[in-house]
C-alpha cells in the first residue's frame, strides 16, 4: 500500500505543478509553439479536467485500499493521452519537446499498474505463508 501512496501521491503534485501555471500560459504557448490557441474553452477545459484528475490521484492516495477501484480509470487515462501523442510523434504531427512530458505520464501509467496489482487484498490460507 504505501508503493501505491507514494506514486499517486507523488503523480498528484508533480500533475498540479505542472499543469497549474499553464492557466497563465495560454498567450505565451500560442507564441512559442503557433499557432495560437483558436478555441480557448477546449484549451482551459482540458485543464479543468487535467487538474480533476491531479485531485483524483491525491485522493487515491489518502486510502488506497477504499479507492482501489479507481485506479483503473486513472490507468486509462494515463494511456490514452499517452497513447495518443505517441502515435502523433509517430506520425510527424508533434515534435520532441511536446512529446516528451507524455512520455512521464506513460511511466506513470505503468507505475499505476504496478500499484493496481501490489494493492490488492492478499489472502491467506492455512498453507500459505504470511505476506
Amino acid at each position: 500500500m504505501n508503493f501505491a501512496k507514494r506514486v499517486f501521491a507523488g503523480a498528484g503534485v508533480y500533475g498540479i505543478v505542472l499543469l497549474l501555471p499553464m492557466y497563465f500560459l495560454e498567450h505565451r504557448l500560442g507564441i512559442d509553439f503557433p499557432p495560437a490557441t483558436n478555441h480557448p474553452e477546449q484549451y482551459y477545459a482540458f485543464l479543468g479536467v487535467a487538474l480533476a484528475w491531479q485531485l483524483a490521484f491525491l485522493l487515491i492516495a489518502s486510502d488506497v485500499r477504499r479507492y482501489r477501484p479507481l485506479m483503473v480509470p486513472a490507468m486509462v487515462e494515463k494511456f490514452l493521452g499517452a497513447g495518443a501523442v505517441v502515435v502523433l510523434y509517430a506520425l510527424g504531427r508533434i515534435n520532441a519537446l511536446t512529446l516528451t512530458p507524455f512520455l512521464v505520464d506513460l511511466v506513470l501509467g505503468v507505475l499505476f499498474v504496478i500499484s493496481y496489482r501490489r494493492s490488492a487484498e492478499r489472502r491467506v490460507t492455512p498453507y500459505s505463508k504470511s505476506v
